[in-house]
């Protein structure tokens, strides 16, 4: 090596030192008064002409005296590249070496980042002047206008839930960049000031090395990744941000569109990363220097998701001197929603929230801020899931159409669908809604016995039609509600904490089974159908007794009626240990309702029957939903329950519900209010008491569902006298996420004993 650089370079070397690098060599050279970086490259014509536009561009500055870049040193012949060693084809060159110590080994100050962001504001002035075609016709992964070179990286990521976070955002490119690529400004940009290419000497910043990613991109595309790479090992990130916009803005303007997209093209180039990482990993796994930012990465992309792009976009106009955008207040919001619907339709919280956005566990309102949401099943798999967003796009730009015609997506997702069901219940009707589910179930079961009497449970919801609603004492028995129907029975609740049985070992489950029965034996009519929730939510988050159903049910069949089964709320998976609530009772229904999260919040239902049901069915007039079963909801709701799969949900339901109860349940011996703590997986109660008692506390449970709305973080109340905390959040919630949620509560019940004293 040394003879070849006294050959070609004239220069005596004493020491020479190799550096780590990714797709090269390189070497630190050393002689008895200057250092150099002599760098080489295997041969191929583009990698040749790409080393040429470098030289060029650092020629460039070097002519427009731009500190702080390395020189090209010319060979003998006055060339700046050789591309023979010793008979060896490659590419070779020599550059100046700039001192100084990496952004990443040093304390990161204001002063620091403020050096940052005008350092690169001052190359960026400088090189929108430069002009190369080749690297203007440079199609490079590393360049956030080409995030789509990434995504073919998506199936190395090995989480199945870090690879949904990562999709979540390539379709936020596509929503939120790619329309606005008319109006924003490009140029040739460094491409990569990272913290290991950054050089710093006394709080500020010597010198940026490695313009082999130069690219001609978005002009911004600089601040993107500088911030990044500056900040994805920092909670305030966006502090930090501001910080080197500021500076960088008062030496080259920025403009309010590229603020206005900064959060998703931070985003992007965190996608880049991770998703480069992951697949230098699955090609050699053993080189270091291809992970080393890889774990920041994950740790910002998480922190990225948790904060409202509306409130990143904030911090990024105001740091650049512009107003923040101002939303409608919450109460114009209100006013004008009830200038064209009845106030009948209520909102939730004491402080309506206006929406935005949401995604995976998070909700965003229109003024910036994030809520943690601990409260809305309906997302059951997350909220914007990018796979459950794909399917129905993908579906409906190809077709959408009624059952009437024969299409590839009901078969697939009737047979997924039945798949989770024991083989008794082998037919299924598919409708819009879990309401229009309960009315069908109700029709059919009707048919199929012959008799209308219905049992139903105490506190019981099936939906907002009017059959629906006759099953519902939820509604009836409101003081608002029409009464209970003649042909209505109601069975207590069997409720092991209110309830006169409340031994829960299966002796409360029997006595009132016990009870139902006697309802039924002295009907003077025979039941047509019993109906029930295996957890009665709108009764407060109340698991049926253990063994109830295996009690009653098969005194229902006996006089020939049905068993339904409502899994709205319950279903797929969410009480963790058992995919579907009735298994927890160890009885199989005759009919199993479905709705809600069946497709993440797309409209749609089911009833899942047996063959014997379906055939009584047909002999009456003909079923037909114009809706049910479409293509474009059978495409959503086949891609919940991969999702389901794919990401383990159900286990983590389980993992992370039994978790979250045991923080509920410790919460519960600390403040004499907290009743009970009950539920499984991630729908859970919290029954709220005047201290020391079992009377209702329904004050103190509005108080602390509206202080945690406060506090951005959602959950919600029910029961008969709306006194039970009921938090039934997303699938992908997480330990994390239960342990914050139960922390502030922890924290409103500390404050609420304090001012009693007081």
């Amino acid at each position: 090596m040394k003879t070849i650089l006294r050959e070609q370079f004239g220069i005596n070397a004493l020491k020479v030192e190799r550096l780590s690098g990714l797709d090269n060599a390189n070497y630190l050279v050393e002689t008895k008064n200057e250092r150099y970086i002599f760098k080489t490259y295997p041969y191929t014509r583009d990698i040749l002409t790409l080393v040429e536009a470098e030289n060029d561009a650092l020629l460039f500055l070097q002519n427009e005296d731009q500190k702080g870049t390395q020189r090209p040193i010319p060979l003998k012949d006055r060339n700046y590249t050789v591309l023979d060693i010793n008979g060896q084809k490659c590419i070779c060159r020599m550059l100046s070496y700039l001192d100084g110590v990496f952004l990443a080994d040093v304390p990161h100050t204001e002063k620091l980042f403020q050096s940052l962001g005008r350092f690169l504001a001052h190359l960026d002035l400088k090189l929108q002047s430069f002009v190369n075609y080749r690297i203007e016709a440079r199609k490079l992964k590393w360049d956030i206008l080409h995030l789509d070179m990434s995504k073919q990286y998506l199936e190395h990521i090995p989480d199945k839930k870090d690879r949904s976070i990562v999709y979540h955002y390539f379709k936020q490119y596509v929503e939120n960049i790619v329309p606005s690529l008319p109006e924003l400004r490009t140029s040739i940009i460094h491409n990569d000031a990272n913290e290991w290419n950054v050089l710093v000497a006394d709080e500020e910043v010597s010198g940026i090395i490695d313009f082999g990613d130069m690219a001609h991109t978005l002009l911004i595309n600089e601040l993107a990744i500088a911030i990044t790479y500056s900040c994805y090992d920092k909670e305030n990130s966006l502090e930090w941000a501001s910080i080197l916009i500021k500076a960088y803005h008062e030496i080259l303007p920025l403009q309010k569109k590229e603020l206005e997209v900064l959060y998703y093209l931070i985003a992007a180039r965190l996608c880049i990363s991770v998703c480069n990482s992951a697949n230098a990993r699955a090609e050699n796994g053993d080189n270091e220097y291809a992970f080393v930012s890889e774990k920041y990465a994950w740790q910002m992309l998480y922190r990225w998701l948790a904060i409202n792009p509306i409130a990143a976009e904030t911090s990024f106009r105001t740091a650049a001197g512009f107003p923040a955008k101002n939303p409608l207040p919450v109460e114009k919001m209100l006013s004008k929603r009830y200038e064209h619907m009845s106030s009948i339709l209520s909102v939730s919280y004491d402080k309506p929230i206006y929406m935005k956005g949401a995604a995976f566990q998070y909700m965003y309102d229109a003024y910036g801020n994030t809520f943690l949401d601990a409260y809305n099943n309906i997302p059951h798999v997350g909220h914007s899931h990018p796979k459950v967003v794909e399917a129905g796009q993908r579906q409906m730009a190809k077709l959408n159409t009624n059952t009437r015609y024969l299409y590839d997506s009901l078969n697939e997702y009737a047979e997924k669908l039945l798949a989770k069901f024991p083989d008794s219940l082998n037919k299924v009707f598919f409708v819009n809604s879990g309401s229009a589910a309960t009315d069908l179930a109700l029709r059919m079961a009707g048919i199929h016995s012959g008799h209308e009497n219905i049992m139903v449970m105490e506190h019981g919801y099936h939906g907002n039609t009017r059959a629906a609603i006759d099953v519902s004492y939820y509604k009836f028995s409101n003081p608002k509600g029409r009464g209970k129907k003649e042909h209505i029975l109601v069975a207590p609740i069997p409720d092991t904490y209110r309830g006169k049985y409340t031994n829960d070992n299966g002796s409360a489950g029997k006595s009132y089974a016990e009870e139902a029965i006697d309802l039924i034996e002295n009907s003077e009519t025979p039941i047509g159908a019993f109906i029930g929730e295996p957890v009665i939510g709108c009764g407060g988050q109340v698991p049926l007794a253990k063994g109830y159903l295996k009690h009653l049910y098969p005194v229902i069949r006996k006089q020939g009626g049905v068993c339904i089964d409502d899994e709205v709320q319950t279903g797929f998976g969410r009480l963790g240990d058992h995919f579907w609530g009735y298994e927890a009772q160890e009885v199989v229904p005759d009919m199993v309702i479905l709705g809600k999260p069946m497709a993440n919040g797309h409209p749609m239902g089911a009833v899942v029957c047996t063959s014997e049901i379906a055939a009584s069915f047909e002999k009456g007039v003909e079923f037909f939903s114009s809706f049910g079963g479409n293509p474009v909801s059978c495409a959503i709701a086949l891609s919940v329950l991969e999702v389901i799969e794919e990401e383990n949900l159900q286990e983590n339901a389980k993992i992370t519900g039994d978790y979250y109860k045991s923080l509920l349940a410790a919460l519960q011996k600390k403040y004499p209010c907290i009743g009970d703590v009950r539920g499984s997986g991630l729908y859970l109660g919290v029954e709220i008491v005047k201290d020391n008692t079992k009377e209702h506390d329904t004050e103190l449970a509005h108080h602390i569902k509206n202080k945690l709305r406060n506090r951005h973080i959602l959950i919600s109340t029910d029961g008969p006298h709306d006194s039970v905390l009921k938090t039934k959040p997303p699938l992908c919630f997480s330990k994390e996420d239960a342990f914050k949620t139960v922390e502030q509560i922890d924290d409103i019940l500390k404050t609420h004993y304090k001012t009693k004293l007081l």
